[in-house]
């Protein structure tokens, strides 16, 4: 039997091992295993446990001298000790003996000059499909020549840690060793947690080759080759407005930013299901058929049909997709110097304008501060919008210092001369409960006037309290809707959540970031 190069990460005698099959074999596989069934549309629907979502606390780095001082430590990158370490890696490795273990051998990074080599070990045939579709997929030529990978990544969620004996929070674990270029997953059978090691690894490994590691969306206008990145956490729309009919999708997660150019970390994409709709995320709804992922939503056991309104299991319901699923995807995920960056928020306080104008120190300071609300279900026991703020727009993810990402930033849109706006797709009229969410047409709306160039010369008001400017006329978008506190009935209690919410940005700036140059500290809210 072929091992793969096994015997080298201490996996012996194991069952049977398959090597990057095609997803119609894993899907063969899993449906014999019990690990899924297949949707009315030939989806494999799967469901994952009591984790439906990133388990954050259950995330480490393992604490070497080689990278230490280069990591950010605190409640996000928690360290574990390498003896630790590899003590649950001992018990790993034993957990495969005897058993069938599937491998993928992938890419991350569309830019030949700037991609890694990723393998991929998994325990179930459905999660090494969904790692399949999710990665770029080598070349025939390219696997001939893949020999050792640059990374490896080992997912085994029947592998229960025991906190007690193994320094972990939980039974789950997911746990990065930098120097050994291993990362393990443990106990979740949430597929995200293995797109986003892989996330934290690129991070890690892209600056020192002048690489801005970005968790954006990006994409293309296919006649002008302008490109557009959208920043924003879970739940704020990255995928859904970056999935655009007239442009062309480049990536809906994870792009790096080089000297020439953007390019997609990924080969497919991992959208939310949740009310999800044909009429209005088309490409999305007919991405769920055959070779994807979906988890966590309920189907009919007879019909097969998939209820994307039913929150039973999560509101983080999921789908994993190739990206040439995607009608209009620019195949190779690559595009050219971005002239638009756009940094999406869900303001649970409906108080921040639905999109307004940033120079290069408020920009500065919104990637920096990454505001948002936390959405149901994106991570385990957020049931209801919680006021967050996420370092460049991904904190859960970027291993360094944050001044490394702010400053190769910073440089970057003075450099190009990159417009930057600030849109809200939370809440209007009134904060979560009272108000409304932002209708998505009008989202898209001032997206594509923002991309056409079509905001440049309109007038503008100046928001005293967060420090922006807000058009005052964009197409297609009513004009009592541009300014936050004319959609409020009570314009006091308007003050009132406006001032609350500016004062949470200079307390959190204050407290996380309190060496950053003075031009930027003052281009934030003023309580």
């Amino acid at each position: 039997m072929r091992t793969f190069g096994l015997e080298k990460l201490g996996i012996i005698n194991t069952g049977k091992i398959h090597r990057n099959l095609s997803p119609t074999e894993l899907i063969e596989i899993a449906v014999q295993k019990e690990e899924g069934k297949l949707s009315k549309t030939g989806a494999l629907v799967v469901t994952t446990g009591k984790y439906t979502g990133r388990s954050p606390e259950d995330k480490f780095i393992v604490d070497t001298q080689g990278i230490h001082d280069s990591i950010a430590w605190g409640n996000v990158n928690r360290p574990i000790e390498k003896s630790k370490f590899n003590a649950i890696y001992g018990k790993l490795v034993s957990y495969f003996q005897n058993r069938e273990i599937f491998i993928f051998d992938g890419i991350a990074g569309a830019d030949p000059v700037c991609r890694k080599k990723f393998r991929i070990i998994n325990e179930l045939a459905s999660q090494n499909l969904f790692i399949h579709q999710l990665l770029i997929r080598p070349s025939a030529e390219e696997l001939a020549n893949y020999h050792s990978p640059d990374f490896t990544i080992i997912a085994a969620p029947g592998f229960k840690c025991n906190p007690k004996i193994d320094g972990t929070h939980s039974e789950a674990a997911i746990i990065i060793d930098y120097e050994a270029k291993i990362g393990i997953i443990c106990g979740s059978r949430y597929s995200g947690e293995i797109k986003k090691s892989v996330f934290c690894v690129m991070n890690y490994l892209m600056p020192s080759m002048d690489v801005l590691p970005m968790h954006c969306s990006a994409n293309i206008d296919p006649v002008t080759g302008k490109t557009a990145v959208f920043f924003g956490l879970s739940g704020t729309g990255k995928t859904t407005l970056s999935t655009d009919p007239n442009r062309k999708l480049i990536g809906d997660d994870e792009h790096g930013w080089s000297n020439h150019g953007i390019f997609n970390f990924e080969g497919g994409c991992y959208a939310k299901c949740i009310n999800l709709k044909e009429k209005y995320e088309p490409e999305i709804y007919r991405a769920i058929k055959f070779g994807s992922l979906v988890e966590n939503v309920i189907m009919d056991p007879k019909t097969r049909e998939l209820d994307f309104k039913d929150k039973t299991f999560t509101e983080n319901t999921r789908v994993g997709y190739p990206i040439n699923y995607i009608t209009n995807a620019q195949i190779p995920g690559v595009g050219g110097i971005p002239s638009v960056v756009i940094f999406l928020t869900a303001d649970a306080f409906g108080v921040l304008p639905p999109i307004s104008r940033l120079n290069q120190d408020a920009a500065m300071y919104h990637f920096i501060t990454g505001f948002t609300s936390k959405l149901a279900g994106t991570e385990r026991g957020v049931t209801e919008p919680q006021p967050t703020f996420s370092t460049c727009f991904g904190e859960p993810f970027m291993p360094m210092e944050p001044s490394v990402y702010a400053k190769m930033f910073g440089e970057k849109i003075e450099k190009y001369n990159t417009k930057v706006y600030l849109i809200n797709t939370g809440w209007s009229g009134g904060p979560y409960g009272i108000g409304k969410r932002m209708e998505l047409k009008y989202t898209r709306a001032m997206v594509t006037a923002a991309l056409n160039g079509e905001l440049d010369s309109v007038e503008y008001k100046h928001d005293d309290i967060f420090n922006v400017d807000i058009p005052q006329f964009c197409p297609n978008v009513p004009c009592e809707i541009m300014n936050p506190a004319d959609t409020w009935e009570n314009k006091e209690a308007y003050i009132v959540y406006a001032k609350k919410l500016a004062k949470m940005f200079q307390e959190n700036f204050e407290k996380k970031y309190p060496h950053m140059p003075e031009n930027v500290v003052n281009a934030g809210p003023r309580a």
